[in-house]
């Protein structure tokens, strides 16, 4: 990290690394349970919600670069093992034991709306003190989303098919 990026962030580093790290276990179990997911989804509209989890899970991987790619530029480590992702988490992990789509989706709005609420605050506390991970976490919560829209818009859809008949 270089000297101005050090001055700018002071001594908030370690708070903005552990926030980004608590972020990161995040994205790794949400990239898991959307992968998962879109393999064991059952029932109606199966092909086009499993299509839409595995878009998901490709964009929470690359939330996990991005956070990754920041938490090394502030000088931090991210988390090394999978076993940490459990205790730091935010927002925690739904397998996917009913594999039904109408619960897969409900788990994953849920999901998402914890990814939009994180993401919201650390964006609130790097506001006035670091302007790259502001951008950053908002960049990742407009993705999350995105992905709240798309996954309610599907339940939405499927809901609606009760009214076809």
């Amino acid at each position: 990290m270089g000297r101005k990026a050090q001055e700018l962030v002071g001594e908030h580093r370690e708070r903005i690394v552990e926030l980004l790290n608590k972020a990161l276990c995040d994205e790794w179990l949400a990239y898991y349970q959307y992968w998962i997911g879109s393999k064991v989804v059952k029932g109606p509209m199966k092909a086009s919600v499993a299509a839409e989890l595995v878009q998901h899970a490709g964009d929470e991987l690359r939330h996990a670069d991005m956070l990754v790619m920041r938490i090394m530029e502030l000088g931090g480590t991210p988390v090394l093992t999978p076993k940490k992702w459990f205790e730091l988490t935010n927002c925690g992990y739904d397998a996917p034991e009913n594999p039904f789509v109408k619960e897969l989706l409900i788990q994953n709005i849920k999901g998402e709306q914890c990814a939009i609420d994180t993401y919201n605050k650390i964006m609130n506390f790097c506001k006035d003190i670091d302007p790259v991970t502001y951008n950053l976490t908002l960049q990742i919560m407009t993705d999350e989303m995105e992905h709240e829209e798309d996954l309610q818009g599907l339940l939405e859809d499927l809901e609606n098919m009760k009214f076809l008949r």
